[in-house]
């Protein structure tokens, strides 16, 4: 008997209600990189860590609101009509969705960023810190090491 096949696939139906799903509310980092670098509009990427956190490295452009704060300030610093990509450390830390929750809770379009920072920064995408701007090496266990994006 195979391990795979011992639950049955969904049905076709609803793998597409799920996995359609699934991407009306996640996003990865290579997505978000391409919206940034590009200058999309309507996208506004929010780092749901600590000040210590957001100190070490974070994503730049993005807005600080820790978790906690975001129900009382994020209608001064985030406009309603767009969307949210919230994030936290990375795929083990279930911060951005909590996040994301209380940006829902608020009324805004959200959606989770895959992979957090951790992946952010493996991915080789630019980090910003108290004294600049950094690349780090692409991790060749995350994206191609050659540049190109995996087009997936």
């Amino acid at each position: 008997m195979s391990a795979v096949t011992a639950v049955p696939a969904a049905a076709n139906a609803d793998a597409v209600a799920h996995f359609a799903a699934r991407l009306a509310f996640e996003t990865d980092v290579s997505d978000v990189a391409a919206d940034l670098a590009a200058g999309a509009p309507g996208v506004v990427v929010v780092d749901s860590r600590s000040k210590e956190s957001w100190d070490q490295g974070h994503i730049e452009g993005a807005v600080h609101l820790p978790t906690a704060e975001i129900a009382t300030r994020a209608r001064d610093l985030v406009p309603q009509d767009v969307t949210v990509v919230t994030y936290c450390w990375g795929p083990g830390c279930n911060g951005a969705t909590r996040a994301a929750l209380e940006f829902a809770r608020l009324g805004f379009r959200v959606k989770e960023m895959l992979g957090g920072f951790e992946y952010w920064a493996r991915e080789g995408f630019t980090v910003e810190t108290a004294s600049g701007v950094t690349r780090n090496p692409v991790d060749a266990l995350t994206a191609p090491v050659s540049g190109i994006a995996c087009a997936c």
